[in-house]
């Protein structure tokens, strides 16, 4: 099962899970070793991280994992520390003993600073669900998660999701 059963055990700071990143296109799982988890409990993980792959433009950043929710929030910043945007991931958990793996599922809601908002890959749902690598209830999932983040930012209620960033970065 790929949601995240989170009723079933506490996560907590002491218990915090190892984190990975599962990505589809292109196929790929990579422990996330050098993330740093700044607040853990049932419903958010918070991490500050670096980028794994330097860029010119993307240098570090926040996450804010919602494991009942299916997403995750990122801040992104150049290396002058210049908010670029928020990223949005639409996601399947899994948890395995002491393991967090995030599944990609590929939608992605860019947030602008200056409040402009770009969906995005879309159409790697659709690749993903020919190839099989994508199962229909999965591609249900993410457009009902994706629906629900949208609704969140258009009813102008980001705040509720990026205050777990702010808090912790001040």
């Amino acid at each position: 099962m790929y949601i995240m059963d989170i009723e079933k055990e506490a996560v907590t700071m002491q218990n915090a899970p190892i984190l990975f990143r599962k990505r589809l296109i292109p196929q790929e799982c990579v422990q996330l070793k050098d993330d740093e988890i700044l607040s853990c409990n049932d419903t958010v993980i918070v991490t500050r991280w670096k980028a794994l792959k330097p860029r010119k433009d993307l240098d570090h950043g926040y996450s804010c994992y919602f494991l009942k929710e299916g997403f995750k929030v990122s801040k992104f910043y150049a290396a002058d520390n210049t908010l670029l945007y928020w990223y949005c991931d639409i996601v399947d958990y899994q948890y395995e003993e002491d393991r967090l793996i995030v599944t990609d599922l590929l939608a992605d809601v860019i947030y602008y600073p200056n409040g402009f908002i770009k969906v995005v890959d879309i159409d790697e749902l659709v690749t993903c669900l020919d190839t099989q690598m994508i199962t229909v209830e999965q591609l249900k999932n993410a457009l009902t998660r994706l629906d629900r983040l949208l609704q969140i930012i258009y009813r102008d209620k980001f705040d509720t999701l990026s205050i777990y960033i702010n808090e912790l970065e001040q």
